[in-house]
């Protein structure tokens, strides 16, 4: 996972170097292939604010980095968290990376560490609120899966950077010590997201939408341990690539929306992971 040494990755970089008015729909984001806009920096990691395609200017906000990223540490294998309490707070980036100001959750939706690896947070703010205060727009949730070959922007406001890549593949299965992912992508090898990286958002450079959340890669050749995922073949095999990174899938929020736009774990065709 790009979270554990992000820290120390900062120590050693230092050391080397609205009214009654009708609902309206929340527009998607157009520049978030080529910039750092609606993006989070956390205290630890990246995030990006946040719609679904169905989200409204009145709804509130929403915040989305890595299950990992939990402010109550690494989450279980197994275990699934939803409508819990936090204040976590983050700063919110414009297209430049600098600072527009201070957002802050009052709920976790929903966070795991099994199957995918997210967190998504409401903020006590609304869409319509952080347009008129910070001339934010979010990033949308693409409703269906990325295909392999999609070239892709991965911005880190960790690190107030941007790696240009593409999707390689799919790994259908990939483990990390005690957790397992489905599905998971798969970078080109030169996409070399490093530690910090965790939690930004795979925006599509097509669409400028969110077709997936960086979530770790392999230090250091070692197989299926912390910090070195290893794929699993269909035959129970692992196979580990240093230096390759991965991401995880997020169109699954939309297979479990209501007409309301809440999370139902048990909506037919759902496909979080269940507690």
């Amino acid at each position: 996972m790009r979270l554990r040494s992000a820290l120390a990755a900062v120590a050693a970089a230092t050391a080397i170097l609205a009214g009654p008015a009708p609902a309206q729909a929340a527009p998607p984001a157009t520049l978030a292939a080529t910039t750092l806009a609606s993006t989070i920096t956390l205290s630890n990691c990246s995030a990006s604010l946040v719609r679904y395609p169905t989200s409204v200017s009145t709804d509130r906000a929403m915040m989305l980095t890595n299950g990992h990223c939990y402010e109550g540490g690494l989450i279980p294998a197994g275990t699934v968290l939803q409508n819990r309490s936090s204040s976590r707070s983050g700063t919110l980036l414009n297209s430049s990376g600098s600072a527009l100001g201070t957002v802050r959750a009052d709920r976790i939706l929903y966070a795991t560490m099994t199957g995918t690896d997210v967190t998504l947070y409401r903020l006590t703010t609304t869409y319509a609120t952080l347009s008129s205060r910070y001339g934010a727009t979010p990033l949308t949730i693409a409703a269906s899966r990325p295909a392999a070959g999609l070239s892709i922007a991965i911005p880190s406001s960790y690190w107030k950077r941007i790696w240009n890549c593409r999707i390689d593949s799919f790994v259908s299965t990939l483990r990390e010590d005690e957790w397992t992912w489905r599905d998971s992508i798969r970078y080109n090898p030169d996409c070399d997201t490093i530690h910090g990286t965790s939690g930004s958002p795979i925006v599509s450079a097509s669409t400028g939408q969110v077709v997936g959340i960086n979530n770790t890669g392999n230090d250091d050749g070692e197989m299926c341990t912390l910090n070195n995922p290893c794929e699993v073949d269909a035959n129970g095999t692992t196979h580990a690539y240093q230096g390759q990174s991965y991401g995880e899938q997020t169109y699954w929020f939309t297979t479990c929306l209501t007409s309301s736009r809440t999370i139902d774990l048990t909506k037919s065709g759902c496909l979080l992971t269940k507690p």
